[in-house]
């Protein structure tokens, strides 16, 4: 979500993979793909490669205004101290630069995306999330996780949209921007944060999470701010009311120092996101979700 393109109603929304593009440039460095087709899902795009040299494939992935060595000191450090004790994070097999984009090629983990998370799937995600606890203790250097409650993320979580939109959206931005006096800008701790944990990001074989994919915004933080991402990702996949209920049932447990600024942070960037990349519904859900923790 780094990259912008101009959108019909004047906003910015994110420019996508040019898989071909990349390859070619790859060419140049002596790395020899092929491109197989797209990805399913994300938002800024992914494609299936393939090595030439010895035909196993991969997922090609480029991480726009970023460098290597921020990806090795960010995102890449945090999926290696998961993959330590077993999580089904993909490995890299590639990372390099490519003019001012990180691009990378992982891993094809097995399984396939969960049309409809289970209590199963809870079950597992909810370890998964145990899991992540002080991994990254050991690692300084990563970065904390930003919450933009002022401020606007790199291509997402843009305050403006909702100043614009309409009264109720301009009213949820002056809710969110006051909560910035009351809680840090970044989130605290040593836990490994995917920060964007939704159920598109999974991959499933029948009942069993078989890997957790798209960690280009890993950073270091509180794990809990996990739940209340994939919280909202059952709002939007219309998940059964028994996953939802249990997984309200864990939110509730939550601090407020924990709840209330992801809540937040949440609710900005998902309202900013359909703002502009208009769906049918519009930023409607997001409003009513936001409702049930902000103050």
């Amino acid at each position: 979500m780094r990259d912008m393109t101009p959108s019909s109603p004047g906003w910015t929304t994110v420019a996508r993979l040019d898989a071909e593009r990349m390859v070619n440039a790859l060419r140049g460095q002596g790395v020899r793909l092929s491109v197989e087709g797209p990805c399913p899902g994300g938002h800024v795009g992914a494609a299936y490669v393939r090595w030439e040299e010895d035909g196993r494939r991969g997922v090609l992935k480029w991480r726009p205004r970023s460098s290597v060595g921020e990806a090795r000191t960010g995102a890449l450090a945090v999926v290696e101290a998961l993959r330590e004790v077993g999580y089904p994070a993909p490995a890299t097999d590639l990372v390099t630069q490519v003019g001012d984009a990180v691009v990378t090629v992982q891993e094809v983990l097995p399984g396939t995306g969960v049309d409809r998370l289970t209590p199963a799937h809870l079950d597992q995600l909810l370890r998964l999330n145990e899991t992540q606890a002080d991994r990254l203790t050991g690692r300084p250097h990563v970065p904390a996780a930003a919450l933009h409650l002022r401020d606007d993320g790199p291509g997402f979580c843009l305050h403006e949209p909702l100043r614009r939109h309409s009264p109720r959206t301009a009213a949820l931005e002056r809710r969110i921007s006051a909560l910035a006096d009351r809680y840090p800008p970044f989130l605290l701790g040593n836990d490994a944060v995917h920060y964007d944990f939704h159920p598109g990001n999974l991959l499933a074989t029948g009942p069993d999470i078989t890997g957790v994919i798209d960690w280009d915004g890993a950073a270091r933080g509180d794990r809990r701010f996990d739940l209340v991402t994939l919280r909202f990702g059952l709002h939007a996949a219309n998940a059964s009311p028994f996953v939802t209920d249990r997984l309200d049932t864990v939110l509730a447990t939550l601090p407020d120092h924990v709840l209330t600024p992801a809540w937040a942070h949440m609710s900005l960037r998902l309202t900013d996101w359909t703002i502009r990349h208009p769906t049918p519904t519009g930023p409607t859900p997001w409003l009513t979700l936001a409702d049930r923790y902000l103050p």
